[in-house]
């Protein structure tokens, strides 16, 4: 079937055949894949060891201050995705926005190490108040101070997370353009590879990134993001030309904004409308604008009222999911991490490295939930997918994304089990100090480890949950919408990080359920009890998961169509 052009979209700038090449389609895949891999490796170069950033001796955060901050910039990552996706749809375009956004992550992300450099410049006089002040004697109340350079920091990572909520949003929906015309089992291809290639940049940022900023220089490895921005910015400005793109065709969110309040409230409506004839529940159609016509507007309408209670239930998941880079940081780094060079070789030139005291990362117990996608995608799309296609027994999007739910569920409980075993060895008094950059943790003797198990299995979740809600989010929204549901799908994400982090804030507020204010032991978490945390957010989700159970029922039965994600596993691509 021949492809239907968009009005104004223009052809690569090579000027190729009506069908672009395949060859030519791949490198622009590539290339789009390539800038994703680097985006995503400066991404988690800053967010892995911003716990231990704003830690350290450089700013002096308190645990749940650097926890709470890590949540607040990983929600807003995805939080201001529509804010991209509305200038792109508006005025700039996926690759112009993209290409801006770029430039942005690179200013933002160059100021991070500039803060830690010359903090006294950006962020005034340091307290003198060291992350060691022990709090002695009964009752003993230590009053935490503010969040050092913290107007500087939030309005650098705030930044930072906008530029990448930015590259989020429409570089998914850019790289998915180029294979748009192959097919749904294309497009399908397409997210499971983009996601591979998210993990990839988190690896070469877990392995090189992370070892440098725990045990080399903190400074150091915080400056190495900034050349990954840089060279992905070139690279996607040499493929331009063989990119397929298309120029902004103007935004939806007035429209549906309209329609919402024109149908959950009338009589208010009436109230401000500017002419009685704007009451009606179609648009004034006296002086036609351009894009979408109204009778298009109350169908899109209509698609996105079925479609956002299905990504609003998956929001407790990501409540879960973003827990592994802040509280499974910070319980990790209260867990006995291992020298690299152990203490039973006796090589004069192991003796000597081991003077400096290189202890493996603990961002590197990431890798454990990286290596399970890496390994779990490639298998899934050549071997499971295509077998149960045939089979005509591959699950929904929507199954999926259930099934991603409850291996989430089991990765928060079994956290909360390893802290409740954790917080033993602290109350019979059995620490063990250690070294961690430059700052000292008292931690249980139990090995990091343990903390394996709940990183592969919010791995397995993504791949049964995130992959399958990206290509939900895709699939469900008609064409003139894909941008604006992609934004309100990264969105929700960042709500979930956010809510996550609201519900820390508030249980470190004095009061009965005070379960991580622990002032007599500043910048450590052995006097809060974090596992009733894990807990309270584990009956979340189980409870909202049944929620979603149901919802997702109601929209396979009322969706049955063609363009239903439920159905795209029976497209030939």
């Amino acid at each position: 079937m021949p492809r239907l052009r968009v009005p104004g979209e223009r052809q690569p700038l090579l000027r190729p055949p009506p069908r672009v090449p395949r060859p030519r389609r791949r490198t622009a895949v590539a290339a789009v894949l390539l800038v994703e891999t680097l985006e995503r490796a400066a991404f988690f170069g800053v967010s892995a060891n911003l716990v231990l950033y704003l830690n350290s001796g450089h700013f002096n955060w308190a645990g749940s201050q650097a926890s709470s901050a890590a949540l607040v910039f990983l929600g807003a990552s995805y939080l201001l995705a529509p804010v991209g996706g509305w200038l792109a749809d508006v005025y700039l375009g996926r690759h112009n926005a993209i290409t801006l956004s770029l430039l942005l992550y690179l200013a933002a992300a160059s100021l991070l190490p500039a803060a830690a450099i010359y903090h006294t410049s950006f962020c005034g006089e340091k307290p003198l108040y060291p992350l060691s002040t022990p709090c002695t004697g009964p009752g003993c109340q230590l009053d935490w101070p503010k969040p050092y350079c913290a107007p500087t920091l939030y309005v650098g990572l705030l930044v930072l997370a906008l530029a990448a909520s930015s590259i989020r949003s429409n570089l998914t929906s850019f790289g998915a353009d180029q294979v748009m015309d192959l097919g749904r089992h294309a497009t399908r291809r397409f997210f499971n590879w983009l996601y591979w290639s998210i993990n990839v940049g988190a690896v070469l940022s877990l392995l090189v990134v992370a070892f440098i900023q725990q045990n080399i220089n903190l400074i150091l490895g915080y400056c190495i993001p900034v050349g990954f921005v840089t060279l992905a910015y070139f690279i996607f400005l040499f493929a331009s030309p063989i990119f397929i793109t298309k120029p902004p065709t103007g935004s939806q969110v007035s429209s549906m904004l309209k329609l919402a309040i024109q149908n959950c409230c009338p009589r208010l409506w009436r109230c401000f409308a500017r002419d009685p004839e704007e009451g009606q529940l179609l648009p004034d159609q006296r002086t036609p604008q351009p894009g979408p016509s109204p009778q298009e507007d109350i169908i899109n309408f209509q698609v996105l009222v079925k479609v956002l209670p299905v990504m609003v239930t998956l929001v407790p998941y990501w409540m879960v999911y973003f827990q592994m880079q802040s509280t499974y940081v910070l319980q990790g780094l209260h867990l006995k991490i291992p020298n690299i060079f152990q203490e039973s070789i006796n090589s004069s030139m192991v003796l000597r490295a081991q003077s400096h005291t290189y202890r493996i990362p603990e961002a590197w117990i990431l890798l454990a939930n990286v290596v399970v996608v890496l390994i779990l995608v490639p298998v899934k799309d050549h071997l499971i997918d295509p077998l149960l296609l045939r089979c005509q027994l591959l699950p929904s999007s929507l199954q999926k994304m259930a099934l991603g739910m409850f291996f989430g569920f089991a990765s928060v409980i079994v956290a909360g089990v390893l802290e409740m075993e954790r917080l033993k060895y602290i109350q019979r008094n059995q620490t063990v100090p250690q070294q961690i950059g430059q700052e000292i943790y008292d931690a249980a003797p139990l090995s990091i480890w343990w903390q394996i198990p709940q990183y592969l299995l919010i791995g397995i979740s993504e791949i049964f949950a995130s992959i399958p809600g990206l290509e939900f989010a895709y699939s469900a929204a008609p064409r003139s919408m894909q941008g604006a549901i992609m934004g309100i799908f990264f969105f929700l994400s960042g709500l979930g990080s956010l809510l996550g982090s609201g519900l820390l804030a508030l249980l470190a507020v004095p009061s009965a359920l005070a379960w991580m204010y622990c002032p007599k032991d500043f910048g450590n978490i052995n006097y809060c009890r974090m596992d009733y945390y894990f807990f309270l957010l584990a009956g979340i989700q189980a409870a909202t998961a049944l929620l979603f159970i149901w919802i997702a029922r109601r929209y396979e039965r009322a969706a049955p169509g063609p363009a239903s994600p439920s159905h795209s596993g029976r497209d030939r691509g």
